[in-house]
């Protein structure tokens, strides 16, 4: 679904006029704002299966610092492996990766433990790898990131677009506070079903991870 079909079948549900562009009207661009939030709402419920990617790395002998390019820190590493060992790299606070580098001096060899210190100049995750590489090696990363903003007409919505839908839906009926039909609060109701029946679908995709939070 685009993320103008999803405006307008918001729309509809509100009585209204179909929009011919998001832009079209004030309200129109309003209900894409809803839209938008809504979205970030149901994207941050669950790691969905279809905002999933993986990301390559070659690790380069002595460089234990590296940039998880286009990925944010709104991003979840899911697993993270190292392909050439066949083994899987573990996450590891911070402050174990500060007393391994500054009270011992740092090991080299084959990395199992990453930490997150922090992004670059572009908002991009960076990590650190330990032991420090003493090769060249592919490291994989399984990534869940939520899609960027929607702001053109025909970008496709990657989340589960009904739940986002019904989500929108029920802040526009609390925008404008109406009581003759349907409530804002009985159509929350019908979006958080909505969602989580999404999430019962989605997550037989992984029965490893069940835990998950509806908003």
């Amino acid at each position: 679904m685009t993320y103008l079909e999803a405006v307008n079948s918001v729309l509809r549900r509100l009585r209204e006029d179909q929009a011919d562009t998001i832009l079209e009207t004030s309200y129109s661009a309003l209900i894409g704002d809803f839209v938008n939030d809504a979205k970030k709402i149901v994207e941050e419920s669950w790691n969905w299966s279809s905002l999933r990617s993986q990301l390559e790395i070659p690790t380069i002998s002595g460089t234990t610092d590296y940039t998880l390019t286009g990925f944010k820190m709104n991003a979840v590493i899911k697993r993270a492996l190292n392909d050439t060992a066949n083994a899987f790299i573990s996450y590891e606070t911070k402050a174990y990766f500060d007393e391994w580098y500054y009270n011992n001096t740092p090991a080299s060899g084959t990395p199992a433990n990453y930490t997150f210190i922090g992004t670059d100049a572009n908002d991009d995750i960076k990590i650190r790898l330990y032991p420090k590489p003493d090769s060249i090696q592919t490291l994989r990363f399984d990534i869940a990131a939520p899609q960027e903003d929607l702001s053109a007409d025909a970008t496709q919505i990657k989340a589960p677009h009904y739940p986002i839908i019904q989500l929108a839906y029920g802040m526009a009926l609390r925008e404008r506070g109406e009581t003759g039909g349907q409530s804002a609060a009985e159509q929350f109701a019908v979006a958080q079903t909505a969602l989580a029946d999404a999430i019962s679908i989605d997550a037989n995709r992984y029965p490893e991870e069940t835990t998950y939070m509806v908003v």
